[in-house]
């Protein structure tokens, strides 16, 4: 726990104290965000707000990260012996930053050229295609000592299930959700704090989860109780969920109504990206839905929109993502977004609460 309370705080300093230091840089460089043409006028008046602040949060996690294994010295020997960097860090830091980087592109694109484009749908696609389908053969072919693998050859809800679909395809599968995770952050993120604040929530309950985990691991051997999950250092995968949610909380801070800095793609792929391997990671991967009912929500909306409008000629929404269509029917950014968070918090719950109703059913 001590290590888990240190990468949370260590995290929320450096991107506390860190964002202001790239708002300056950012603006130095006329890093500003560029805004659609044909999205809400009222968002005219954020042209010029520096972008690519994810880069604030990518360094904070890492930091914390490794200043969480620092605490870990004063473990006892024995302890220390189980948390050392492992593959389960090394898949879900690499998504972070890799996936980050492909937003960094994207971003830089936008600065460049001075408009909304920035990388091409293509470009993006083959990106992340890399970058999932990389950290996914490293996650299941790669085993620890004791035979576990980071991800799972199986279909997971609030563990493993019977369903085996082998490497291949679970590879597969793991690039899906990392395409499907990025994106619905992205989609997500179009007003001020929305993606964070949903990020943080996400994020923390995947901490949770993971610790939870790591208190009744079956790879412990002083935990004989039958019941027991059967994953791959769940210890790393809470300290680095709680180092990235602490990260997101202290940039929540500057990226709050009214913004002085935006995470751009940079910030939201580099979550997506984090978010797919934390649920890939703690055998939950179809509970992701559930915890992230949010994303979920705003990436249908842009999808029934397209359907709608290539079909009948008819738009659903005034505008999407969903947010923009409340924006557009006179809600305040503020009013979206608190109640958004509403929302997300409540899928968060939802999600926990089942997690957690397995284990009490299996255990009375």
């Amino acid at each position: 726990m001590r290590a888990v309370i240190v990468a949370a705080a260590v995290a929320f300093l450096v991107s506390l104290l860190g964002t202001p230091l790239a708002i300056r840089a950012f603006t130095r460089l006329k890093a500003g965000q560029p805004i659609r043409a044909d999205g809400p006028a009222m968002h005219h008046v954020k042209r010029g707000t520096p972008t690519m602040g994810g880069v604030v949060f990518i360094v904070g996690t890492v930091a914390a990260y490794a200043a969480s294994h620092l605490a870990l010295t004063t473990l006892p020997e024995a302890q220390i012996a189980q948390v050392d960097p492992t593959v389960s860090a090394l898949v879900l830091l690499g998504l972070m930053v890799f996936c980050g980087a492909v937003g960094f592109i994207d971003d830089f694109l936008k600065v460049r050229k001075r408009n909304s484009l920035g990388l091409n749908k293509r470009g993006k696609l083959v990106g992340q295609l890399l970058v999932g389908g990389v950290f996914g053969v490293v996650a299941l072919y790669f085993p620890s000592t004791n035979g576990e693998t980071v991800g799972s050859t199986t279909i997971s809800f609030v563990r493993d299930t019977w369903l085996d679909i082998g490497k291949v395809a679970a590879v597969v599968l793991f690039v899906a959700i990392v395409m499907a995770s990025t994106n619905a952050v992205n989609l997500t993120d179009g007003l001020d704090g929305l993606a964070t604040g949903t990020s943080v929530m996400v994020i923390a309950s995947y901490g949770l989860i993971a610790f939870w985990q790591y208190r009744h691991w079956c790879g412990d051997p002083a935990y004989t109780v039958d019941y027991c999950y059967r994953v791959r250092d769940p210890l790393e995968i809470a300290l680095i969920a709680a180092a990235a949610a602490g990260a997101c909380v202290g940039f929540l801070w500057w990226n709050a109504a009214p913004a002085r800095i935006f995470m751009g793609d940079t910030g939201s792929m580099a979550l997506g990206g984090l978010i797919a391997g934390l649920a890939m990671a703690t055998r939950t991967m179809m509970l992701l839905p559930i915890i992230g009912m949010l994303f979920v929500i705003i990436t249908f909306s842009v999808i029934i929109q397209v359907v709608s409008f290539r079909t009948t000629g008819r738009r659903v929404f005034r505008m999407s993502p969903l947010q923009h269509h409340f924006e557009l029917a006179g809600w305040s950014e503020v009013n979206i977004v608190i109640r958004f968070w509403i929302i997300a918090g409540i899928g968060v719950a939802v999600g926990v609460g089942l997690f957690y109703s397995d284990f009490l059913a299996a255990v009375t």
